[in-house]
This record gives C-alpha cells, sequence and structure tokens, in this order.
C-alpha cells in the first residue's frame, strides 16, 4: 500500500479479517484502560466498555482512587483500581505498582481518558512504560498524547506496538505546529513515533501505510466519542489484531456506528454511550 491511500470498505476489511476470538476471557484478551480523574472517570468506563463490545474478554480500570469505588460498582465488568491522586482530583501518575502484575499481562492497554494534568500524565508515562510487558500493545489517547513529545527514547522499546489517536488539535501538540494537511501530517508522526496514527479520517502507519475512512457522521463529534474509539481500537488489539489493523477497523466501525444512530436517533444529539451498544451490530454486518 505505499505510496497510496487506500480506501476502507467492507470489503477490505472482509478480507482483512480479524483473528478468531479465543473460547476464554484470557483467549480473547485482557485489557488496561489508565486514566479517569475525580473528574472525568466515565471516560476510562467509555473506554473499556467499548473494548469489551468489540470482543475484549477481560477488562481492567485504573482510576483515580476516589472515584475507584463508584466506578466499579456502576461496571461490574471490570476489575478496578485506585490510583493516587492530587488535590484537585487529578492522577498523579507517581506510583502505579497496584496495576504492575495487569500491565505486565495486558494484551492490549490504553493510556489517557480522563487524565487531566499535563505534569502527572507524563509522569504516569514514565512509569508505565517499563511495566508493560514485551507483547503489550499501547493506545495512547487523549491527554496522554501531549507528553509523548517530552519521553524521547523511552518509546523505542514500544516501535510497532504503538497506536497514537490524535484529535486535530492533538495532532498539532505533536507536531508542534498548525496542522498542515491530515495525510502527510498523520504519516510523519507514524515515522516520528514508530506507530500507527488514526487522525481525524486517516490512519497512518510507520512502513508507509495510509488508508481513509469515507463513512461517519458529524454526531460523533460528540463527549466521549473519542473515548469510546480508543476502546474499540484497544479492544481489538488485545483480541489479537495489528495495530494496523486495529486502526482500521476501529475508525470504520465507530464510523458506522454513528450512522447507525444518525439514522434511527437523529443527526445530533446521541450520545457517546448509545454508540456501545452498535458496536456488535457493525462487527456482525462485516462478518467479523
Amino acid at each position: 500500500m505505499s505510496g497510496r491511500t487506500d480506501s476502507v470498505t467492507p470489503r477490505m476489511l472482509r478480507e482483512w479479517r480479524l483473528p478468531e476470538p479465543g473460547s476464554s476471557k484470557y483467549e480473547r484478551g485482557r485489557i488496561v484502560v489508565v486514566g479517569g480523574s475525580v473528574h472525568s472517570p466515565g471516560a476510562a468506563q467509555l473506554c473499556g466498555l467499548a473494548a469489551m463490545r468489540v470482543g475484549a474478554g477481560r477488562l481492567t480500570l485504573g482510576v483515580a482512587d476516589a472515584a475507584a469505588v463508584g466506578l466499579a460498582v456502576v461496571t461490574p465488568e471490570a476489575g478496578v483500581y485506585g490510583l493516587a491522586t492530587s488535590d484537585s482530583g487529578s492522577v498523579r501518575g507517581t506510583d502505579l505498582s497496584v496495576l504492575a502484575s495487569e500491565l505486565e499481562k495486558a494484551d492490549a492497554v490504553v493510556v489517557g481518558p480522563g487524565l487531566d494534568d499535563p505534569e502527572a500524565t507524563e509522569h504516569l508515562l514514565r512509569g508505565l512504560l517499563p511495566m508493560l510487558g514485551d507483547r503489550t500493545l499501547l493506545v495512547v489517547d487523549a491527554f496522554a498524547l501531549g507528553s509523548l513529545p517530552q519521553l524521547g527514547t523511552e518509546l523505542e522499546p514500544l516501535a510497532g506496538r504503538l497506536v497514537l489517536t490524535p484529535n486535530d488539535s492533538e495532532a498539532e501538540l505533536l507536531l508542534g505546529r498548525p496542522l498542515d494537511d491530515v495525510t502527510e501530517d498523520s504519516a510523519s508522526l507514524a515515522q516520528r513515533f514508530h506507530g500507527v496514527v488514526a487522525c481525524h479520517d486517516v490512519i497512518a502507519d510507520p512502513d508507509h501505510g495510509s488508508w481513509r475512512i469515507e463513512t461517519g457522521h458529524s454526531g460523533l463529534a460528540t463527549s466521549g466519542s473519542g473515548d469510546v474509539l480508543s476502546g474499540i481500537i484497544g479492544g481489538l488489539l488485545a483480541r489479537g489484531a495489528t495495530p494496523s489493523q486495529a486502526a482500521c477497523w476501529g475508525k470504520y466501525v465507530h464510523a458506522s456506528a454513528g450512522e447507525r444512530l444518525a439514522a434511527r436517533v437523529g443527526r445530533l444529539g446521541f450520545l457517546a454511550r448509545e454508540i456501545l451498544p452498535e458496536l456488535p451490530a457493525v462487527l456482525t454486518e462485516l462478518d467479523a
């Protein structure tokens, strides 16, 4: 696919089939979501539930300690661990030892949904990266993306195992300049960070692969929708998809779920939580 941008279509995805899911929750994949300040634990919840809706088998959430019990009550599908927080309710990121075993065993980790403090998030990433297993795949989303330029060589062990999901403003932070051309700039970021970049309607990988999503609906531009997207991609990674495959499938499934809601609920006004029940149906239509 080098030198051109391919459209992601149902036919293409059916030819690029996802791995068959395992028969146990462990074989279907372990996913860990790290995020969720006191003020936004729902971001981590949306992300984690999206991962399970696309087939991941075992979910762990690491969120602000003050929010952990409440989140565990409303998310009985997850194991929930409390992380130390600042007086303002942000996850400190200075001690992730409570998650050490989960991070090491995880098939995929998503970090970022619901984090809200730049310095604390940078500490969190510096502590988290060495805890990942040798084959663990990492999705970096939301607030965590802004810390990547400061990490330098610390990201090198994640080469080939990294997916970045920036929106336009987050891509500009990574680039250090205004976004000019989404396709070229996504490719530039993929090369720089040695990972897959899913930005706006474009997916780029470090091997010069480039894909474009041509479906979707403006109703998806709503609070929490990006957390759902990162969870979809993380869940597909946990199932065994490659980073490029998970990003292409994830973006398409997310966009298609938005189209289904727009037709049934209305062009605007559907909620991010309403995307979740649509995901299994979209996968079924794609015979995945």
